[in-house]
């Protein structure tokens, strides 16, 4: 390895090692209101009640058709216009979520509808309300069919915290901390190089995290 490259690791490793666990931060914390946000509005989306499904219909046609970036500017600068007081992570966190959601829901869907129609009617025919059924049996084997698919969302949710770092936000994450350095020292290559190492560092232990997951776990049909 050259010894420029090094040389930039070295110098800066403090803020480029906290810029990465900024960024990781943000992805944990949005994947987890993705998933909470994204189960709720999965189930809306299969429930026997019409309406329901078009109330879920509705909200994965409008996040997943904004970009990701419009959704910032609306939930920072947005809010504190209209006088709600909304933290620039607050607001990162937020948006990256509920963006992430429409895909954890329509993900979730598709993992539903994977389970036959008969464990459904028994489980109905037993005593079970709809709703519980669903929580038992339906949603236990609909995660466990799209591990594979969710462990994509959570790669594209960390190619997409980039967004969240860069746009009018300006948290620290990784490639805003890259862009500091590199306005300091005017090595771009060096320096967006271990920028990028540190995302494939992140993206490279979901994969394996995902596989090893998907490997007990998944059901396959």
């Amino acid at each position: 390895m050259p010894t420029a490259l090094l040389d930039i690791l070295t110098d800066n490793f403090g803020e480029l090692s906290s810029g990465f666990w900024v960024t990781i931060r943000l992805v944990v914390i949005s994947f987890a209101i993705a998933m909470v946000v994204g189960t709720l509005v999965g189930a809306l989306r299969v429930a026997p009640t019409r309406w329901l499904q078009r109330l879920g219909g509705v909200y994965v046609e409008i996040f997943r058709n904004l970009p990701l970036l419009v959704l910032l500017f609306i939930t920072y600068p947005g809010f504190r216009r209209a006088g709600i007081p909304i933290s620039a992570w607050t607001a990162g966190v937020l948006s990256l979520g509920l963006y992430t959601a429409a895909y954890v829901a329509e993900v979730l869907r598709s993992g539903v509808f994977s389970v036959s129609r008969g464990q459904i009617d028994a489980s109905l025919s037993l005593g079970f309300t709809y709703k519980q059924t669903l929580r038992r049996i339906v949603l236990p084997q609909a995660f466990r069919t799209v591990i594979s698919p969710l462990g994509s969302l959570i790669i594209a949710m960390v190619k997409n915290s980039a967004i969240v770092g860069v746009s009018i936000l300006a948290l620290d994450d990784l490639l805003k901390t890259a862009r500091i350095i590199q306005a300091r020292n005017f090595e771009t290559v060096g320096t967006f190089f271990w920028a990028a190492v540190g995302y494939l560092l992140i993206t490279v232990a979901v994969t394996v995290a995902i596989r090893r997951l998907e490997l007990r776990y998944a059901i396959r049909r």
